[in-house]
């Protein structure tokens, strides 16, 4: 869904096919075909006590870890306290008893803690050119509040301010990239002017799935990075598949038939709703797929998405685009949901209709400065259970625990 569909990608998927034939037909002579795995699964993990003060004191086994409601054994947990680890304990892989057609992980993976790592994305394409000075304001912020020495990160933009910066611990980059963003989102004028097709504005869902393709895809390179906080800033006005209908249609209180009718007569003279209209009820189903397919690439990569609308804190919109209120209401709500959605999926925060970014990004840093990692090698290696639900616990009184509640497999090849 998300993947391009290159000349080298599909060398590559055919080498790899021509591979995994010959290791099934080897293995095929030895033992059934059917093979399972051994998932390492890492959580990040915020205690706090009843003040909301973080517990740098835990060990081990003052943790519990249930994956859909079965106990499983930890196999490392690092501690990092202001940014800095304290300690790391690991233990091996464990050792399952090998059954036919299992394939077990030969050894843990290599631990790398140093720092963080952000991931700023610019989602420009759902940004106000009105707004720009208000982003590059946010990103001086963040160079400023959210940056520290020994954190690397990368910056992307998914329009015209065409910024690719791979990771890095260089402040100055981020700092050079910030004149280059330009809010590039379709203002009202811009939408009532679009075609409509069969499931409303199509260049409306081109945006969104090229943004969110960009994201997917750069969450999946963060994958590897199993030992060390990930957090993903999503910049971004938020997003709606089927915006203002009423206005787009004329019949909204404002524009009156401007736009058209979106009624038409039967023989009986009854009117009904278009098809293309109904085809538009979907809208908010299909924008949902997309934002799953989204924070569950983040859930299985463990990384955190702190979403943050530079509107600021939202009032009635600008009397010169002559909106009614109520589908400006109504289309505020939606954006603004999802990117709630996408945060509070994926363990983070969602910063909107907010004018405080400082403290909000004070509060993003202090998240992902104190944390424990802890792992665990999953116990079902049943490669059908494609989603599974995690938790957990602290064996002391009056703790509250953040962690990510679920994870999914990734996708069968």
């Amino acid at each position: 869904m998300y993947h391009g569909d290159t000349m080298s990608q599909r060398l590559t998927v055919l080498v790899a096919g021509v591979a995994l034939l010959v290791s099934v037909a080897v293995i095929h002579a030895q033992q059934p075909t059917f093979r399972a795995e051994v998932s390492l699964v890492t959580l990040d993990v915020i205690p706090r006590d009843a003040e909301g003060r973080f517990l740098s004191t835990l060990k081990p086994e003052d943790f519990d870890v249930f994956e859909d409601g079965v106990s499983q054994a930890i196999a490392s947990v690092v501690l990092v306290h202001g940014g800095r680890v304290y300690n790391v304990r690991s233990i091996p892989a464990p050792q399952v008893q090998a059954q036919e057609g299992i394939i077990l992980p030969t050894r843990a993976p290599a631990e790398d803690v140093a720092g963080r790592i952000f991931l700023i994305f610019i989602d420009d394409l759902h940004l106000d050119v009105l707004d720009t000075h208000h982003v590059r304001a946010l990103l001086k912020k963040i160079a400023t509040t959210l940056i520290h020495e020994g954190d690397q990160f990368a910056i992307v933009s998914t329009g015209p301010s065409s910024i690719e910066e791979p990771l890095t611990h260089d402040r100055g980059r981020l700092e050079a990239t910030i004149g280059k963003v330009k809010g590039n989102g379709l203002s009202v004028e811009e939408l009532f002017q679009t075609p409509e097709g069969a499931l409303g504005p199509p260049e409306v869902r081109r945006r969104a799935h090229q943004a969110f393709s960009a994201a997917y895809n750069v969450i999946q390179g963060f994958e590897q990075y199993r030992d060390r906080r990930k957090a993903l800033i999503l910049i971004s006005n938020g997003y709606d598949f089927d915006p203002f209908p009423d206005a787009r249609l004329g019949k909204d209180k404002v524009f009156g038939g401007r736009y058209g009718t979106p009624f038409v007569d039967d023989e009986r003279g009854e009117r009904f709703l278009g098809l293309e209209l109904q085809h538009n009820r979907f809208a908010d189903t299909d924008l949902v797929a997309e934002l799953r397919g989204l924070t569950n690439a983040a859930n299985r990569a463990n990384v955190s998405v702190y979403t943050i609308d530079p509107r600021g804190l939202v009032g009635t919109t600008d009397a010169g685009r002559q909106l009614d209120q109520d589908e400006w209401k109504t289309h505020l709500m939606k954006t603004q949901s999802t990117l709630k959605f996408i945060a509070e999926t994926t363990g983070g925060l969602a910063v909107v209709n907010d004018n405080d970014l400082t403290t909000a990004l004070k509060r993003i840093d202090a998240e992902t400065s104190d944390y424990y990692m802890l792992a665990y090698y999953s116990s079902n290696s049943d490669a059908t259970k494609r989603t599974r639900a995690v938790e957990v616990k602290v064996k002391r009184p009056d703790v509250k625990v953040w962690s990510r509640s679920t994870y999914k497999l990734k996708p069968r090849p």
